[in-house]
């Protein structure tokens, strides 16, 4: 959220180590989204409510201004109950103190309602109706169907559960830190405040399942008299081969609405790929990604991402490759750059698309095709891209590629992957191949790729932003200044690249 002109971050935090427990909120703040000051614990386990543990939650601003926290909170008895807290002082801009409300826990499973006690968390932010009444949503399953349950209230305190969730689906299980926001239709990157109704404007449901660990999303229309949300595409979406924020390491994510700069910021959770030994070793465990601004696309049918603007202010001198053509089996050095700690901008020419190889129809599933056809395995057009944080002699590197075939109806499928099987020699590391299927034609549009490096992370966004892979990767020899970047082409017919251009980036400031 934004305060007085200041961004918060609350985190998932165990102050005794880097596992699993003890979970408090850790608090830091920043005043662009990328310098952050930690500002010690917001919400720490100190009442019968959270005894047991202070999880997720979201913020809300009610009507006078002040930030509200609605957080999953762990009783006595090992249930998932909701609490309140609010700041201590807010003309305090860093909101350094908060205070619960001794009525929590303020939602609870009990008999009567037939709440799942050991599923029933992470309130998301609230909305008003045209009612003046609140509604808030909470993940929760019933026998494998995922639900958001939903609560009303008229003061933020007193809540009243609905008769009905306000969506679910069957076989989806647990639904993690749902987010529920709207959008507005067009194209525009204007952001709109949680409650924001009308014409124009769509819905977004994020639910992150448990079961697989990926964040879905749908887009769809929110009916404010029943409560019911629906989404266009009957909720396919939610299961495993629908639409996701992000086709790599990527969890638990979250929005917030800035009417500073009229956008909403997505936030999500890099897990790690080290095994829990080497976590204890180096001293940490987790990271959240850059943060990016979301909107809906022109289309209607997704999401788009891009890295906030903020980000680019840690760009230094750009490195520029002109048009150039690379020939199948080639890769070109980037050099110049801090191959570490860089962000690159790429953007391809027309390609001769008569020479695309068939897609077998049985071919669905883009994760499996990235693994099975990894950057090594030569191809028509394609595999070609970047290789990332790779040793001089690419013992280790980190692949982020294209792929385009001819589809069975004469149109043409791109495969976007992003290849860690070499990315360390370190055999502890999981080593998984992501993909997904980039929605744009290659006749119509320009094919771009745009990745961001910064040591062990590598987010990557396809086609403006249409699709998102990151991932986690802890290389031994392409580390610090032996790291090295190249842009390669692994198929048999040439590409040419239209504009490369890519800049060190210095380090953001952590106090």
């Amino acid at each position: 959220m934004i305060y007085k002109g200041i961004y918060h971050l609350f985190y998932q935090y165990n102050p005794k180590g880097a596992v699993w427990g003890n979970i408090v909120w850790a608090h830091s703040t920043s005043t662009d989204l990328i310098n952050w000051t930690p500002q010690g614990y917001g919400i720490y386990p100190s009442q019968l409510s959270d005894i047991n543990g202070t999880w997720s939650g979201s913020t809300t601003f009610l009507q006078d201004g002040t930030p509200a926290i609605l957080y999953t909170g762990i009783n006595p008895k090992n249930q998932q109950v909701q609490n309140l807290a609010v700041p201590k002082n807010r003309s305090d801009p860093y909101l350094r103190d908060w205070v619960k409300n001794p009525k929590n826990p303020l939602m609870a499973p009990t008999p009567q309602n037939g709440i799942n006690a050991s599923s029933f968390r992470d309130p998301t932010t609230a909305w008003m109706g045209r009612d003046k009444i609140w509604r808030v949503i909470i993940g929760s399953k019933v026998d494998g169907k995922g639900m958001a349950v939903l609560y009303t209230s008229k003061d933020f305190v007193n809540w009243v559960r609905a008769d009905q969730p306000l969506h679910s689906t069957d076989g989806t299980g647990m639904w993690e830190c749902p987010d529920f926001f709207p959008v507005l239709m067009g194209g525009y990157k204007n952001g709109l405040d949680t409650s924001r109704l009308g014409p124009r404007v769509k819905h977004v449901l994020k639910v992150s399942l448990d079961d697989t660990k990926h964040d879905h999303y749908t887009i769809g229309n929110y009916d404010p008299i029943k409560d019911v949300y629906t989404p266009d595409h009957d909720g396919l979406a939610e299961k495993d081969f629908g639409l996701r924020y992000d086709y790599g390491k990527y969890y638990a994510s979250k929005t917030f609405f800035d009417p500073s700069m009229n956008r909403r910021i997505l936030l999500g959770w890099i897990n790690e790929s080290s095994s829990v030994v080497d976590d204890i070793k180096k001293g940490w465990s987790g990271v959240h990604t850059i943060p990016r601004t979301i909107w809906l696309h022109r289309s209607g049918k997704q999401l788009v991402q891009w890295p906030v603007k903020e980000i680019e202010k840690l760009r230094g001198k750009p490195v520029v490759v002109p048009t150039r053509v690379l020939n199948g089996g080639s890769k070109l050095e980037v050099k110049g750059v801090t191959a570490v700690q860089a962000d690159v901008e790429m953007y391809f020419g027309k390609f001769d698309l008569s020479r695309a190889e068939k897609l077998d129809p049985s071919w669905t599933d883009p994760q499996l095709i990235c693994s099975r056809m990894g950057s090594s395995v030569r191809g028509k057009l394609g595999p070609f891209g970047l290789l990332v944080l790779g040793s001089k002699g690419l013992e280790e590197y980190t692949a982020v590629f294209y792929r385009i075939f001819k589809a069975s109806d004469s149109k043409y499928v791109v495969l976007m992957c992003s290849d860690q099987s070499k990315s360390s020699l370190n055999n502890a590391n999981d080593k998984t191949t992501y993909g997904t299927f980039l929605d744009i034609d290659p006749i119509k549009e320009m094919l771009s790729l745009r990745t961001l490096i910064d040591h062990s992370i590598v987010e990557s966004f396809g086609g403006f932003g249409k699709s998102c892979i990151t991932s986690r990767v802890y290389p031994t020899l392409a580390i610090d200044g032996a790291a090295h970047l190249y842009a390669f082409n692994n198929g048999t017919q040439h590409v040419r690249i239209a504009r490369l251009t890519a800049w060190s980036m210095k380090k953001a400031h952590i106090a």
